[in-house]
């Protein structure tokens, strides 16, 4: 499994292990995948039941759209490229590869369309890869919420221990859930933690933003992959000291932090990218699922995009 250095390109190489047994039924329906013939390569079919194993979509947001968004189930898979975003790079990357199966964290088709003609980003997405032979499966919130999922990536990297969900999920084990809150070893202030996620997170154009006292000690941290600040409260609730996520909003934050004034001056916030948040997954993810494979004695190449799928190119500062 290849990877990039993340302060070069995205998709580097990480030790987070992965829990791969979610004890969750299978939502696929298993007529429509394909036996194996003793090949030791896997059809398309095959890979959907290992993703369902470790990213049940039963765990999915209700607004969501995970799961197989163009491909045959019969159809072989030799190559498996994981990245964030469905872009043209990321698209152009997978076919000049010659990969048979594009896994994006972000869904390409989360509103409904009426039209996949050509002429729209979309819908040349979808012909580009179905003419060059490359299935393409969305693994979003289902991979958010599961065992080894975004957040437990995060809060690994971070040094977090006793790690439990900052929501539970609806239905699923007790480890699964949206976000995570979890403890550091030991206090530290909030420069030296921020310079901590700024120092894991891939270089992008935005960095990393802090609201709160700079020498302020923390302790319990909750973090949570892409847009957070629907779970202040529950942040709140959780006592955290500080809370890492993405794509925080002026208003929400300015009131959250407001409030924490009056009261202890927590939870401190620290902004990162959305992109960044969600690209540590992607090492992670790809070494469960062909650990998957590899138990059911089947052969993938399985890569990580070289390609930053941040959108902002640069920033202006005082």
């Amino acid at each position: 499994m290849e990877a990039d250095h993340p302060h070069e390109r995205a998709g580097a190489d990480t030790d987070t292990d992965t829990d791969t047994d979610t004890g969750t039924d299978s939502d696929i329906d298993i007529d429509t995948v394909q036996a194996t013939d003793g090949s030791d390569t896997p059809t398309l079919g095959d890979i959907l039941l290992a993703a369902e194993e470790l990213w049940p979509e039963s765990l999915a947001e209700d607004w969501d759209a995970p799961g197989l968004v163009a491909g045959r189930a019969d159809r072989e898979v030799r190559r498996i490229l994981f990245a964030v975003d469905p872009t043209r790079e990321v698209i152009d990357e997978a076919l000049e590869w010659g990969a048979d199966l594009l896994v994006t964290h972000h869904p390409l088709l989360l509103k409904p369309v009426n039209s996949v003609a050509a002429g729209s980003f979309k819908g040349d997405a979808v012909h580009r890869l179905i003419e060059g032979g490359c299935a393409l499966l969305t693994v979003h919130t289902n991979g958010d919420s599961a065992v080894g999922g975004v957040s437990d990536v995060l809060a690994d990297a971070f040094g977090l221990r006793n790690v439990t969900p900052l929501v539970p999920a609806a239905e699923g084990l007790p480890e699964e859930g949206i976000g995570r809150v979890g403890d550091l070893p030991e206090m530290l202030s909030l420069a030296d933690f921020a310079e901590r996620v700024f120092s894991l997170l891939p270089a992008v154009a935005g960095g990393v933003r802090v609201a709160g006292e700079q020498q302020g000690l923390i302790r319990r941290v909750a973090v949570c992959g892409g847009a957070g600040d629907s779970l202040f409260d529950a942040v709140r609730a959780q006592r955290a000291d500080v809370y890492v996520t993405a794509d925080l909003r002026h208003h929400p934050a300015s009131e959250l932090r407001e409030r924490a004034l009056g009261e202890n001056g927590r939870p401190y916030l620290i902004d990162v990218s959305h992109f960044g948040s969600e690209w540590l997954w992607l090492t992670p993810a790809a070494n469960a699922l062909e650990n998957v494979l590899t138990d059911q004695g089947f052969t993938a190449d399985v890569r990580v995009s070289g390609v930053n799928t941040d959108p902002w190119d640069f920033v202006l500062t005082p």
